[in-house]
C-alpha cells in the first residue's frame, strides 16, 4: 500500500502575447532520466493562500513579481499522485491564468532542489504542445489551456515587475 503525503500547491499558467505557456524541463532526483515540462508552481507554505503561494512561486523561479489579488481567481483545480526523490504526494493544486506581453524569465530565485531538478525552460503554443511527444503535467495541459484562454482574462497589472 502506497503511502501519501499530502500537500497543497499552486501553479501558474503564465502566458504570453502569442499565447504561448511557459513551462520548466525538469527531472527527479531518484530517477534522473525521467524528464517532463510543468508549469511555474510549487507547494504552499504553512498558513499560505494559493494565490500568495503562486505568487510567491512565480516570482522565485521567474521573476516575475505579482500581488496575489492581480492574479484573479483560479482557472482550473486538481488533485494528482506523484512520487519525487522517493516520497509519494497526493497534491491538491489550483493553477492561475496569468497574461503578460512579454517575459525575459529569470531563475535567480531557484532554490538549491530547483537548480538542481529544474533544467530549461521554454514558451510552447498549445498546438505545439498537444502535438509533442514531450511529456509534460498535467497530461491534459492544452485543454486546461484553451478553457482557460478562451476566458479572456486581461493582462495582470502593469505587466509585472522584475524581482
Amino acid at each position: 500500500m502506497t503511502v501519501y503525503t499530502p500537500r497543497r500547491a499552486a501553479r501558474v499558467l503564465l502566458v504570453d502575447a502569442s499565447d504561448r505557456v511557459l513551462l520548466f524541463e525538469g527531472s527527479d532526483p531518484a530517477r534522473p532520466g525521467h524528464r517532463y515540462w510543468f508549469t511555474p508552481g510549487g507547494g504552499l507554505d504553512p498558513g499560505e493562500t494559493p494565490a500568495a503561494g503562486a505568487a510567491r512561486e512565480l516570482a522565485e523561479e521567474t521573476g516575475l513579481r505579482l500581488a496575489p489579488a492581480e492574479l484573479g481567481p483560479p482557472v482550473w483545480a486538481e488533485t494528482v499522485e506523484f512520487p519525487f526523490d522517493g516520497v509519494w504526494y497526493r497534491q491538491e493544486q489550483e493553477f492561475f491564468l496569468v497574461r503578460v506581453p512579454s517575459w525575459e524569465v529569470d531563475t535567480a530565485g531557484f532554490n538549491e532542489i530547483e537548480r538542481a531538478t529544474m533544467h530549461r525552460h521554454r514558451w510552447w503554443a498549445v498546438d505545439e504542445l498537444a502535438a509533442s511527444d514531450e511529456r509534460y503535467y498535467p497530461d491534459d495541459l492544452p485543454a486546461v489551456l484553451a478553457r482557460a484562454l478562451g476566458a479572456g482574462v486581461a493582462p495582470a497589472g502593469d505587466g509585472g515587475a522584475a524581482c
